[in-house]
Order: C-alpha cells, then structure tokens, then sequence
C-alpha cells in the first residue's frame, strides 16, 4: 500500500459513485485504498432513505456496534443526548475517544440536507500533528504523553457510562502519529494530571486547536442528499457550520462505524480478486 497523502485546504475530495463500489470489486478495491491513503472518500448517488449504510456494513462485512446503536440519526433532537443531536456548530473532533478502542472508520449518509448552513469541515489531523511537531516539539510531546479523561454517561441504544484516559496525540515507537483522540464534548471535567501541568497542557491544546482551525489545512464542503462521505476517525477531524432549527427537520445524517480490522480484510481479499496476488 502506497504512502499516506497529506492534505490541507488544497484537498481535491476523492469521489467515486455508491453503486460502483457496491458492485464493482476494482471500485471498491479503490475506494478503500483511497481511505487508507487519503483517509476521506466522497461516496456519491446513494438512495436518500436510512439503510443505505447497512448495505455498506455487507459490502465490507460487518458495521461496528456502538452504545448509539447499529446505525444513528444526526438530526436536531429536542432531548438531544449528544451535541450533534442539535443544530449547533461542531468544532473539529474525532468520535469516540471514550472508548478504550474508538472506532477506526466512519461513515454519514446525507439523507436531507438544509439549505443554508449544515456545511462539513474535515481537516487531516495526521497532517496537522506533523506541523505541530515542527513548530512545537514541548507541545507535541506534552499532547503525545498526557493523558485526558473521557467520559459520556447516558441512554441510547442502551443505557451506558464509559469512561477512559487517552492521549490526545496517540504515536507509535518512533514518535509518528497514528491516532488522534479529541473530543472536547465527552472531555471530562476531571482532569487527572498534577497541577503544575495543567497550564503547559492547555498551551500545546491551543496550539493543537489554531493549527485544526487554521484556513490552510480545513476543507470545507456540503454533503448532497445521496453523499455517504466515508473517512477515517483515528486520522480526519471532522465538524459541521450550524444551521437554523425549524419546527420540522431540516437535515438528517444517517451514520455508522466499522473497524479498520474489517475494512482491511475486505482490502485484502479485494486485492487479492483484482490483483490476483497476495
């Protein structure tokens, strides 16, 4: 598998039509390479009704089950459990650091989408964390070696209270980046570090926080009615514009999550088929 390609605001966003990767092996063999290498795959012409991702889940072999349910509805909830169940800004954030292993891919399906506002932000958080690296190494080691608490507590798919500690900047042997776990949403209130570390840590996070936010490295664009935009949490931020709430709803996101243990299998055996090799 070739390099990772880094990206910033220059991304050109990688498309390639839902029924082709459905039924296509060499589409869908692409597909995955692409979000492994690019880590964001634009996925275009699904039907706009819910269940367009459980065939996804099929296609590559099984959808991660999480305490949100098979499948989950980002819509404007009035008894939201979860600040994407609002119409609220998202600031940049992976999902579910919470969990000891998040999940490694997601996917949204744009079922409705409003007409003014409700833009997707992504920005490559490998990418950043390399920037960070070389304009701050004290930050990078010090979001690379504190650990955060994480918490969420609530009632979905079934009644839950996870808790976990990770790294904000998760890095192999040598030091490279290989999962970011941000989300100042499930972020505890407790913070679990001596004090004299608080202030150093909120400076590397700010500094983290301004590279994420910065014009040169976001990208920006409107999911369609029919868009399955597939990328990878350990590795893209992702956030939404706000958007006005009505009395009916106006935008409506199916997502899901799958395993990159299962989506590399499903790599492998496609290779294999397309390829004809190990």
């Amino acid at each position: 598998l070739s390099e990772r390609q880094y990206w910033g605001s220059d991304l050109q966003l990688p498309k390639i039509p839902f029924e082709e990767i459905m039924y296509n092996d060499e589409s869908a063999y692409k597909w995955l390479c692409t979000l492994k290498k690019v880590g964001i795959v634009l996925l275009t012409g699904a039907a706009a009704r819910q269940g367009e991702l459980v065939k996804l889940g099929h296609r590559i072999g099984f959808l991660r089950l999480t305490f949100y349910g098979p499948t989950w509805q980002v819509q404007d909830k009035a008894d939201a459990n979860n600040v994407a169940y609002t119409t609220g800004k998202l600031c940049f954030h992976t999902d579910y650091p919470v969990l000891q292993h998040p999940p490694g891919v997601q996917f949204l399906h744009c079922i409705k989408q409003t007409a003014v506002g409700g833009e997707s932000e992504v920005v490559d958080g490998f990418h950043v964390s390399n920037k960070l690296k070389e304009q701050n190494p004290q930050a990078y080691q010090i979001l690379s070696s504190t650990a955060v608490d994480y918490t969420d507590i609530g009632v979905d798919y079934c009644d839950f209270a996870v808790q976990c500690k990770q790294r904000i900047i998760d890095v192999d042997s040598r030091g490279q980046a290989i999962r970011i776990n941000y989300n100042n949403a499930t972020r505890d209130t407790v913070f679990d570090v001596p004090a004299e570390k608080v202030r150093p840590f909120y400076a590397a996070l700010k500094e983290f926080n301004d590279l994420l936010n910065s014009p040169e490295h976001k990208f920006a664009y409107k999911l369609k009615p029919g868009d399955v935009v597939t990328f990878d949490n350990w590795r893209v931020l992702h956030g939404r514009q706000s958007y006005q709430s009505g009395s009916e709803v106006t935008r409506h996101l199916e997502g899901a999550y799958a395993d990159w243990d299962v989506v590399m299998s499903r790599l492998r055996l496609l290779r294999k088929r397309v390829l004809n090799r190990d």
